[in-house]
């Protein structure tokens, strides 16, 4: 069970590591919300027969507890005190058993005990930590080896989810049965995504005509997507942007902002269908309190940072 969350709770909760590098001390931190109604009972309607299904956040550096888990698709969401859980009906462990993984190293819990595995994480080398990280977890899983198995995510996911299926699929392990993959607002392509990102801003009024003709006469996302260092010009234009957009949040353009970092004691009325700009502090002040570390046999290792939903990863 978790600090603070509501009576009735009808599914399994399970997390903590597993080690993909023993060598490097390197673990990877998940958290898994078995199917609603299992309850032990082995039958079809309960989560021994509903498929398996990974959930990966991107960034590259931001946490799938934090933001799929917590905020998203997991079972809970955090009241406003940062201490007290309330349901979600939309959990997608109605459908299947979710996973979700904090990845790469240095990614919320995860951690390594070499320190320059934080600097040389990349995109082979997360599918393939992803990849050792679910043959690892099966092990202490057996009853989900063999079951359908489903790979989602979102922003970054869009690398991560398609080449840890292809890990997945080159390995052709027999306890993996990958039987599809499904991404989400993904980065795929530098040039569309930066290029429709700043049309996107231009066309809702968020930028300038000037900002707008600027980045697109002198940024090249063609050339920032092979590795080439953007213009002066590009950057100025870019700043341009970045500061009429700094009380706005580009994921909800018309959402109100988050007034104040503080919790609130008693908590305020939850709700799931109105938005609450203020989440992100709430989640932050729960995944940072000792108890909740403690029942999900989390920072073991005493990591010298507190939880955050990102990091910044290479």
């Amino acid at each position: 069970a978790l600090p603070g969350q509501p009576r009735g709770v009808d599914f399994a909760q399970y997390a903590g590591y597993v080690t993909v590098d023993a060598a490097a001390g390197r673990a990877l931190f998940y958290y898994l919300a078995e199917a609603v109604g299992c309850n032990g009972n082995g039958d079809g309607s309960s989560s021994k027969g509903k498929p398996l299904l990974l959930w990966l956040n991107g960034g590259p550096g931001c946490s799938s507890l934090g933001y799929g888990a917590m905020e998203e698709l997991g079972p809970f969401r955090v009241m406003s005190d940062g201490k007290t859980l309330y349901r979600n009906p939309y959990s997608w462990n109605h459908a299947a058993n979710v996973l979700f993984l904090e990845s790469p190293a240095g990614v919320g819990y995860s951690y390594s005990n070499t320190t320059a595995d934080y600097g040389r994480s990349g995109d082979n080398r997360t599918a393939e930590d992803a990849y050792l990280f679910l043959a690892n977890w099966m092990e202490r899983f057996p009853e989900y080896k063999g079951r359908e198995f489903y790979i989602t995510g979102e922003s970054y996911a869009g690398h991560y989810v398609p080449q840890l299926a292809h890990a997945i699929l080159r390995h052709a392990s027999p306890a993996i049965n990958l039987k599809g993959i499904m991404i989400g607002n993904a980065v795929i392509n530098d040039w569309t995504d930066s290029k429709g990102m700043y049309d996107f801003f231009w066309t809702h009024a968020l930028i300038s005509d000037e900002t707008a003709a600027g980045i697109n006469k002198n940024c090249n996302f063609t050339a920032a997507g092979a590795g080439a260092a953007p213009s002066a010009l590009c950057y100025d234009a870019s700043d341009e942007a970045s500061e009429s957009l700094r009380d706005i949040d580009i994921y909800n353009i018309y959402a109100p902002n988050c007034q104040s970092e503080k919790l609130v004691t008693p908590p305020i009325a939850p709700s799931i269908d109105n938005f609450d700009p203020c989440t992100d502090y709430y989640v932050e002040a729960y995944l940072n309190r000792p108890d909740v570390q403690k029942a999900m046999h989390a920072n073991v290792t005493r990591l010298d940072h507190p939880w955050s939903a990102c990091r910044v990863t290479s």
